[in-house]
Parts: structure tokens; sequence; C-alpha cells
């Protein structure tokens, strides 16, 4: 993993990663040719435009999860996965802005905070 800025990081296959602060991890999206789905990238590593928008999405808000099916936030023994929760982040990145929409599900939906630095100690994998 490369530093393009104090907020971008490269991955592998063309892979952007940027923090997100509402989950507190990173969020990859893929960019340029290749297979699976892919952004558009204004070019800017200090002020990034991502197009369309990024939609993380995680348990049970998964498409295809079948209802009435365990899932992390009803997992019996999920104290030894507290990292793991079900979680929808919904945001669109513009002019290193993050715009998080109403349908995400922490505290930062609907709010529009500058895209933060990534901690120093934080690895992508």
């Amino acid at each position: 993993m490369a530093r393009l800025s104090a907020t971008l990081r490269s991955v592998e296959d063309g892979g952007i990663a940027f923090y997100c602060p509402g989950c507190n991890s990173a969020h990859v999206i893929y960019t340029g040719a290749g297979a699976g789905s892919r952004w558009g990238y204004n070019g800017n590593p200090e002020s990034p435009t991502f197009t369309p928008s990024v939609l993380v999405r995680s348990g049970h808000f998964v498409p295809g999860h079948e209802a009435g099916t365990d899932c992390w936030c009803t997992w019996k023994d999920k104290d030894e996965f507290t990292e793991m929760k079900c979680t929808v982040c919904h945001s669109f990145v513009t002019n290193g802005q993050i715009l998080f929409l109403g349908d995400c599900t922490h505290p930062l939906a609907g709010q529009t905070v500058p895209l933060p630095e990534f901690p120093n100690d934080y690895a992508v994998n």
C-alpha cells in the first residue's frame, strides 16, 4: 500500500483507500480498467472526487441476506467479534469532502465532513 496523500492510499489493482470517520475504518474503491465495479476519479489526491457514490454494507444490510438468519448483530458469541457490526455507509466524496447520505447507520448520517488523514498506525489490507 502506497501513500498517495495524507488522505489516500493506493491498493493493488487500481484500488484507492480513504479513511471513513463514520465507520472508523478504510473504504476501498477501484478505478481504471479491470474486473468488478469501478469508480471515476478526478486524479487529485489532495482533493479527490469519486463517482458515483460509495456504498458499503455489512451484516444483514448486505443484499441477499436471508431474513431471520444469523448475522453479526444477532450472533450468540458476538463479544468475540466486537469489531463486526451490521452497518450501512453511503457517501459522496467530492473535492475532498465526504457527504454522508441519510441511509448511513452511523452518527455522521446527513453531515458533510472533510476527508480525514489516515491515522498513523492504520494499515489497509
